[in-house]
């Protein structure tokens, strides 16, 4: 199984990634993650990237493309993947396809887990309550909500025109949210 997963902030992404990597055998793979190992292990797209993250600066697509291409090259992406924060413009979604052609492969669904926005947004609150995080107000929230929404849109509109997107009700117990994510994957 080879999935994308996306979803406005405070959907539940990072849980349901998590059950679904499990649910289906294969790793959960997010970009932060990928940054991260590159930093941490020196390489030369890490040095390159924080390079450009010292300064405050977006990390260019082709940073970014060429750290996603080496991560889907490790032997345990060989039964599939979940991706999770990449791609994030139509752009990058053409060169994962690229990439998935260049192995042979192709995505098989990209899942849209979707949100009410006040429900995310009071999720949200409560989270920077619990953890402390006064710099998560609600009109912080709301903005993050807006760009979310207006860079994600067309990459989900991408998916879409070529049958791959499903979307999912992100609202709900962790558990019914995941009961309904892998039945709208085998439904498909």
């Amino acid at each position: 199984m080879r999935l994308v997963l996306v979803g406005p902030p405070g959907a539940g992404k990072g849980t349901q990634a998590a059950r679904l990597a499990d649910t289906y055998g294969i790793p959960a793979i997010s970009t932060g993650d990928i940054f991260r190992a590159n930093v941490k292990g020196e390489t030369e797209l890490g040095r390159e990237a924080q390079g450009y993250m010292s300064r405050g600066a977006l990390v260019p697509d082709e940073v970014t493309n060429a750290m996603v291409r080496d991560r889907l090259l490790h032997e345990d992406v060989a039964a599939g993947f979940l991706l999770d924060g990449y791609p994030r413009n139509p752009d990058q979604a053409v060169e994962l396809d690229g990439m998935l052609a260049d192995n042979g492969t192709a995505l098989n669904a990209v899942v849209e887990i979707t949100a009410d926005s006040d429900e995310v947004t009071t999720r949200l609150l409560k989270r920077a309550e619990i953890e402390g995080r006064a710099d998560d107000t609600e009109d912080v929230i709301r903005k993050r909500l807006a760009v979310y929404a207006e860079s994600t849109a067309p990459v989900t509109a991408y998916y879409e025109g070529q049958g791959l997107l499903v979307r999912v009700d992100g609202i709900g117990e962790v558990d019914e949210v995941t009961d309904r994510l892998v039945d709208a994957l085998r439904a498909r």
